[in-house]
């Protein structure tokens, strides 16, 4: 019996991966295609693979771009959301007293906000800073999105760290920044890769606030760039599938780098 469940389990979990693996086989042969084929979705083109919408993809949708732009506003908006967050779940973690409970419940009630119902104030707030069209205008309000989950993260996390390491630290005579800097923030680490990965999968294929603020064609980012392959005139399914995938290899490559450390951050709780 045991070893029928343990084949019954093995076939589940192929049965899941191939799933997963269907969508990925579409983009493939549709971005291989010509627009003008019409074979099946599930024919791949052996005889006739062009690369013409990969080329339409950088030429006319201006991937490369697009990805520059979400890389600087993925890599920045991620620093600051992991900084900010460590230093604010700290107290939260180690200080229990009513006031910094109702901090805690002000950042789950936070969690629930659609970010679309705040769009209007945002946009017209960016407006009045000037900073519509910018870098700044986009990363300061993907960081206060993401701000409130990595919170909760960091200080569930810091909650099951020993308060002895940080006792031991201060009878030998560091400083409380020394303590953080020394002994709280190296053990971090695992919880830290799980918001990296978390928001910068966010930050990277966010739409729908990037779209509003980011309006120029050079300071798109990557989700509007593949967007403005759809038009009321007409629309290349090939040449933006095409830079679908373009634009998800470095997030796979990061992924694949970061999974270890993925893993053991959303356990690390229950493990200690």
């Amino acid at each position: 019996m045991r070893r029928y469940t343990k084949t019954l389990v093995t076939l589940l979990v192929l049965v899941g991966c191939l799933v997963q693996l269907v969508p990925f086989y579409l983009a493939l042969t549709t971005a291989f295609k010509e627009q003008s084929d019409l074979s099946s979705v599930w024919a791949f083109p052996f005889a006739a693979i062009t690369w013409d919408n990969f080329a339409a993809a950088i030429a006319q949708g201006g991937v490369l771009r697009a990805i520059f732009n979400s890389a600087v506003v993925t890599v920045i908006a991620t620093g600051l959301t992991c900084v900010l967050a460590a230093l604010a779940a700290y107290p939260l973690a180690r200080r229990r007293t009513r006031l910094n409970r109702g901090v805690e419940f002000t950042i789950l009630a936070v969690m629930m906000v659609p970010p679309l119902s705040i769009l209007v104030p945002l946009y017209s707030l960016l407006n009045g800073l000037g900073l519509l069209d910018t870098y700044a205008g986009l990363i300061l309000p993907l960081v206060c999105l993401e701000l409130p989950r990595a919170i909760f993260l960091y200080t569930q996390f810091l909650r099951a760290v020993p308060l002895s390491l940080e006792e031991a630290a201060r009878v030998d005579g560091a400083s409380r920044l020394q303590t953080l800097r020394i002994i709280i923030f190296p053990l971090l680490k695992p919880v830290t890769v799980t918001v990296i990965i978390l928001t910068a999968v966010y930050v990277w294929n966010e739409f729908a606030l990037s779209s509003y603020i980011m309006t120029s064609t050079e300071m798109r980012t990557l989700a509007p760039s593949i967007a403005a392959f759809f038009g009321a005139n007409g629309s290349n399914v090939n040449a933006a599938v095409a830079g679908a995938l373009i634009g998800v290899v470095p997030m796979l490559i990061a992924y694949l780098f970061l999974q270890r450390y993925f893993m053991k951050g959303m356990l690390a709780g229950a493990e200690k």
